[in-house]
C-alpha cells in the first residue's frame, strides 16, 4: 500500500484508540529495533498469503476434497501451520480435544420408485440430516400426522409425540414435517415405531430468508442415537411424497464418531508481557463438503503469514495466535479452549482478534460492531470492544476504503471469549448471505447474489477468492496486530467480568489449567 496512507493510517489509529506508537525503540537486549508499523505491515504480502491457501488447497486435495476436523486433511493442515510456527520462533501448543464426528461416506440417494420413477437432487431436494444412520431400503412412504396444505403459520407437531406413529406399518420409510419438535425427537419416534428411514421435509409456510419453509431442510438429529437412514427434503418434495402410493429407494452411508479428537493451534511469541496477551485467530477447519479456502482458509492464512512476520518483534505485550479446530461443527475449539482456562489466564487475555472469511469473491468489508451503534442483533461486545472496531474503521479511511458493521451474531469463534467478558473484535466480508442493491453501489460487486456462492460447497477452492479483499483485510490484520503488540492501553485493560447474555459463546463449562495439551 501507499507510504501515504500509511502515513495517515498511523495518525488516524494513534488518535482513535489513544495510542502511543513507538516508530523506533530497543527491545531486549542483543534484539534488534522494531520496525515502524507501516514497514510492518507492508512485509505481511499477499503473495505469501495466497501461497498459504494453495498449500491449504493441495492439502484438501490429498485428503478427499477437505480439511475438516478429524480428517486426515485438517491433521495435515494442522501440521502445516504448527510446523511454519515452530520454525519462526514461537512457542507451539497442540491442544487435543474430543468432538462429536459425521460424515457421508458415499452420497446419499432419494429415489421415487413408484407411482412414476424419478430421481431427487442431492444438496437441491434433500440432504442427510447430520448424524443420520446408514441403510439401503425401498419402500413405501408412510405419512405422519401432516398438516397438508400448510397452515398459515406454522403449527405442525408432526412426528413429536409417539401417538403420532399409532398405526404406522413397520419397515415402510416415514414421512414426518417439520415443527414443534427437534429433529431428533422425530427420528427416534419413527425408528422405535419400525421405520426402516425418515424424510423430514419442511412444513411449507412462504417467507423471506430463514423464515422461508419451504426450502430445503438442512439440520442434525444433534447424536447418532438412531441407525436408519435420515434426510431432510424441501416441501415440494415431501408434497410430492405424500400421495398415495408413493414408494421411494433411500440411501446413506454415514460414519459417526462421538469420540473423534481434533486440536487447536496455539502459538505464542517470546516476547512482551505475558500478563498482557493479545490475542489473534481463526478456524482453520473446512466442511466436510469441500476444502474450505475462503472458509476459512482465507482467515487463517493472514493471521498465519502476519504470525510469520511478527515472530522476531520485541513486542511490549505477549502475542497469541489460534487456529481453531471444529468451529464448522459450533465452535468447539474456541469454546474447549476458553472452558479451560483458568480465571487468572482469562484476566492476562486483553483482547480478541477474528478473522473469519476474509476475502469472499462477492465481498463486504465489514467491521464487527463493538459498540452495537448499528442497532441490530446482538448488544454491544464486551468494554473495549469498541476501541477495536475504532481501530479498524481507521484503517479503512486511511486506506480509502468503504466499511460497514457486521453484528456479534455467535457464529464464530469470538463467542466464548464475548462470553467471558473479553474485548472482541474482527473482520468479515460476508457468507451465504445476499448482497444488497446499496452494498453492492459501495463495495461493488453484484446485488441480488450470496457475498459468497460456494460457502460450505466443494467449490470454495483457490478459485473462490477475492484478491483484492485478502490483500486489505491482511493489511488490517497485520496493522492491528502490531498497533496491538506495542500499546501500552489495551482494550481490555482490566480484568474481564463475568459471562453476557446473548452472544452466542455459552455452554463454557469449569475453568482450570491447560488439560489434554501436547506440547
Amino acid at each position: 500500500m501507499r507510504a501515504r496512507a500509511y502515513k495517515g493510517l498511523l495518525a488516524a489509529v494513534t488518535a482513535a484508540s489513544a495510542m502511543t506508537l513507538p516508530i523506533i525503540s530497543a527491545g531486549p537486549a542483543g534484539a534488534e529495533p522494531e520496525p515502524d508499523a507501516r514497514t510492518f505491515s507492508q512485509s505481511v504480502k499477499t503473495s505469501s498469503v495466497k501461497r498459504h491457501l494453495e498449500r491449504l488447497q493441495r492439502i484438501a486435495d490429498a485428503g478427499g476434497g477437505t480439511r475438516a476436523s478429524g480428517t486426515p486433511g485438517h491433521e495435515a493442515s494442522v501440521a502445516y501451520v504448527a510446523g511454519r510456527l515452530r520454525a519462526a520462533g514461537y512457542s507451539v501448543t497442540l491442544q487435543e480435544f474430543e468432538f462429536p464426528f459425521f460424515r457421508n461416506v458415499t452420497d446419499a440417494a432419494l429415489d421415487r420408485v413408484e407411482p412414476a420413477a424419478k430421481k431427487y437432487v442431492l444438496d437441491t431436494d434433500f440432504k442427510t440430516m447430520t448424524y443420520s444412520g446408514s441403510g439401503n431400503v425401498t419402500a413405501p412412504v408412510q405419512g405422519v400426522d401432516l398438516v397438508l396444505p400448510p397452515s398459515p403459520t406454522p403449527s405442525s407437531t408432526s412426528g413429536c409425540e409417539a401417538s403420532d406413529f399409532a398405526g404406522f406399518t413397520p419397515g415402510n420409510i416415514a414421512l414426518v414435517q417439520r415443527g414443534t419438535c427437534n429433529f431428533q425427537v422425530k427420528a427416534e419416534l419413527a425408528e422405535a415405531a419400525g421405520a426402516a428411514g425418515v424424510i423430514i421435509f419442511n412444513e411449507g409456510q412462504a417467507g423471506a430468508g430463514s423464515n422461508d419453509r419451504r426450502v430445503l431442510l438442512s439440520g442434525t438429529i444433534g447424536a447418532p442415537t438412531t441407525h436408519i437412514p435420515v434426510v431432510g427434503a424441501t416441501f415440494a418434495v415431501g408434497d410430492e411424497l405424500a400421495a398415495t402410493g408413493s414408494k421411494v429407494t433411500l440411501v446413506a452411508d454415514t460414519e459417526s464418531d462421538l469420540h473423534r479428537k481434533t486440536r487447536n493451534v496455539l502459538a505464542e511469541s517470546r516476547w512482551g508481557d505475558p500478563g498482557k496477551v493479545v490475542m489473534l485467530g481463526g478456524h482453520l477447519d473446512s466442511v466436510i463438503d469441500g476444502p474450505g479456502i475462503n472458509d476459512n482458509g482465507s482467515g487463517s492464512a493472514g493471521v498465519l503469514e502476519t504470525a510469520l512476520r511478527a515472530g522476531a518483534l520485541p513486542t511490549r505485550n505477549k502475542l497469541r495466535f489460534a487456529f481453531w479446530g471444529a468451529e464448522e461443527l459450533g465452535l468447539l475449539g474456541s469454546k474447549h479452549y476458553v472452558a479451560n482456562l483458568s480465571a487468572e489466564e482469562k484476566a492476562k487475555i486483553k483482547l480478541y482478534l477474528n478473522f473469519d472469511m476474509i476475502a469472499s469473491p462477492n465481498f463486504i468489508y465489514g467491521i464487527y460492531d463493538g459498540d452495537d451503534s448499528d442497532r441490530t442483533g446482538a448488544p454491544a461486545g464486551p468494554p473495549g470492544s469498541d476501541k477495536i472496531e475504532k481501530l479498524f474503521e481507521s484503517y479503512f479511511r486511511a486506506i480509502g476504503q468503504p466499511h460497514i458493521g457486521t453484528d456479534f451474531t455467535g457464529r464464530s469463534d469470538y463467542g466464548p471469549f464475548i462470553a467471558s467478558g473479553i474485548p472482541a473484535g474482527g473482520l468479515f466480508t460476508g457468507a451465504e448471505g445476499i448482497k444488497t442493491a446499496a452494498q453492492a453501489a459501495t463495495f461493488g460487486g453484484e446485488a441480488g447474489a450470496p457475498y459468497d456462492r460456494c460457502y460450505h460447497q466443494a467449490c470454495d477452492t483457490v478459485e473462490n477468492i477475492s484478491d483484492r479483499a485478502l490483500a486489505v483485510n491482511t493489511g488490517a490484520i497485520a496493522t492491528a496486530a502490531f498497533v496491538y503488540a506495542y500499546s501500552d492501553d489495551l482494550p481490555g485493560g482490566g480484568t474481564p467480568g463475568s459471562s453476557r447474555p446473548g452472544t452466542g459463546g455459552g455452554g463454557l463449562g469449569n475453568d482450570h489449567d491447560h488439560a489434554g495439551v501436547e506440547r
